[in-house]
C-alpha cells in the first residue's frame, strides 16, 4: 500500500475532527458568543449544508488544477476557516467559518479519494480506500472527546486553534509524502467530469449510499439520550459506550476495504440486511442493556463502514475523478442530514424508539435499491453461462458473483 495513502488519513482526520468539534463544545460555545445551545445546534446544520452544497461547486472551480496543489490549497482554506473559528467575536463570524471549514472539507475528501485511487492497483482500490477512510473513522473515535477535552481544559477557542495546529502538520506531511500526479480524468476539463453523470447507473448508486449512511445516522445521532433514558445507562457510561462503537466502525472498516473490490455488491447488500437487523433489535430490546450493546456494537459494525465499498462502486459506475467523489461525498452527507432531522421528528410523536425504526425502514429502501443491479447482474449471468460477468465501468472487471 502506498505510503501516501495513509498521509491523506491524516487529513480527513483533520477535517472530522473539526467537524464534529461544536457538538462536543455546545454549552461553552453558547456561553462564548452569547447566543442559545439551539442556535450552536445551527452551525452544524450550516456546516453539513455547505459540505452537501458547497463541496462540489469548489470542485468545479479546481477541475483544471493537479491533486497535490488542489490538497494544498483546500489546506489552506481550510486552516484560513478554523483560524477564523478560533477567533471569531460574533455568532455571525462563527458561522461564516463553519461554511468556509464545510465546503474545503467536503472537496477535500473528494480530492484525497481521487489521489487514493489513482495511487493504488486496481486490486487493491477499495483497501486503499479503507485505508484513507480510516481518517473518518479515528475522527469518530478520537476526534470529538479529543476537542471535548481540549475545549473543557482551555476553552472552546483553544481546540480550533488544535485543530488548525493539526491541519498544519498533515499539510506538511502530504508535502513530503504525496507525489505530484495528473488530474485523474485526464485533460477533459469540466466536459468530461460531468458528462459522467447522464448515466443512471450512477445515481441510484448515489441514492442507495444515502439510503445506508441515512439509516446508520438515524440511529446515532440519538444514541446517546436512547442509552440514558431508555436502556438506563447513567450519563457517564455513555463516552464509554461511544468509545466502543467508534473502534467497531474501525474494524468494520477494516473489513469491508479487504471486501470492497471483489465483492462489492454481495458485501453492500449484506450490510444492509445486517443493519436492519440490528437497528431493529436495538429498538426492539432498547431497555435491555446486553441486548442494546450489541445491536448498538453491531451498527457500528455494518453501518458507515460500508464507505469502501461504497466507492468502489460509485467509482465503478462513474469514473474515480475528484468531481464524482465529491458529489458521493454530498451525498452521503445528504444521509447524515435526513437521518438525523428526520429521527428528531418521529422522536417527537413516538418517542426516543423511533429513529431506530426508521434507521430499519431506511436500510430496508437501501436493499430496494439494490434490486435493478441484482437483477442486472444475473441478465448478465444467464445470457453468459460459466462466466463472470464483468462490471463494465470497472477498471478490473473482476467482482466475483
Amino acid at each position: 500500500m502506498p505510503r501516501a495513502v495513509y498521509v491523506l488519513a491524516i487529513g480527513i482526520f483533520a477535517m472530522v475532527t473539526s467537524e464534529f468539534a461544536v457538538g462536543g463544545l455546545m454549552p461553552q460555545m453558547a456561553g462564548g458568543l452569547g447566543v442559545t445551545i439551539s442556535q450552536i445546534g445551527y452551525l452544524i446544520t450550516a456546516f453539513a449544508v455547505a459540505m452537501s452544497a458547497g463541496g462540489p461547486l469548489m470542485t468545479v472551480a479546481l477541475v483544471r488544477i493537479r491533486p497535490k496543489p488542489a490538497l494544498m490549497l483546500l489546506f489552506a482554506v481550510f486552516l484560513a476557516g478554523n483560524v477564523l473559528a478560533a477567533v471569531a467575536p460574533s455568532y455571525a463570524v462563527m458561522m461564516v467559518a463553519r461554511v468556509i471549514t464545510g465546503v474545503a472539507s467536503q472537496a477535500f475528501f473528494g480530492v484525497a479519494i481521487s489521489v487514493a485511487v489513482q495511487l493504488s492497483r486496481p486490486e487493491v482500490r477499495g483497501r486503499a480506500l479503507a485505508v484513507v477512510l480510516n481518517g473518518l473513522m479515528l475522527g469518530t473515535l478520537l476526534g470529538l472527546p479529543l476537542s471535548t477535552l481540549i475545549g473543557g481544559q482551555f476553552g472552546w477557542r483553544a481546540a480550533f486553534w488544535a485543530v488548525g495546529a493539526l491541519t498544519v502538520l498533515a499539510a506538511l506531511a502530504t508535502t513530503a509524502g504525496v507525489p505530484g500526479l495528473g488530474r485523474a480524468g485526464g485533460d477533459g476539463g469540466f466536459r468530461q467530469e460531468t458528462a459522467v453523470f447522464r448515466n443512471g447507473r450512477l445515481w441510484l448508486a448515489l441514492s442507495t449510499s444515502t439510503l445506508i449512511i441515512g439509516a446508520t445516522f438515524a440511529a446515532f445521532s440519538y444514541l446517546s439520550p436512547i442509552l440514558t433514558q431508555v436502556t438506563g445507562f447513567t450519563s457517564g457510561a455513555v463516552p464509554l459506550l461511544l468509545v466502543a462503537y467508534g473502534a467497531a466502525t474501525v474494524v468494520g472498516n477494516h473489513v469491508v476495504g479487504r471486501l470492497a473490490d471483489r465483492h462489492t455488491i454481495r458485501v453492500l447488500l449484506s450490510g444492509l440486511i445486517l443493519n436492519t437487523v440490528f437497528l431493529a433489535g436495538f429498538a426492539l430490546f432498547a431497555h435491555l442493556s446486553v441486548p442494546a450493546v450489541i445491536a448498538m456494537l453491531g451498527v457500528g459494525l455494518v453501518g458507515v463502514t460500508m464507505n469502501p465499498a461504497m466507492a468502489v462502486r460509485v467509482q465503478r459506475v462513474g469514473n474515480p475523478g475528484p468531481l464524482v467523489n465529491t458529489v458521493h461525498a454530498s451525498f452521503i452527507t445528504l444521509g447524515v442530514i435526513i437521518g438525523s432531522s428526520a429521527g428528531g421528528l418521529v422522536i417527537d410523536g413516538f418517542g426516543l424508539r423511533a429513529p431506530l425504526w426508521l434507521g430499519a425502514g431506511l436500510a430496508v429502501l437501501g436493499v430496494v435499491s439494490l434490486l435493478p443491479e441484482l437483477g442486472r447482474r444475473t441478465a448478465a449471468r444467464a445470457s453468459a453461462p460459466g462466466r463472470v460477468a464483468p462490471c463494465p465501468a470497472s477498471p478490473a472487471g473482476q467482482e466475483r458473483p
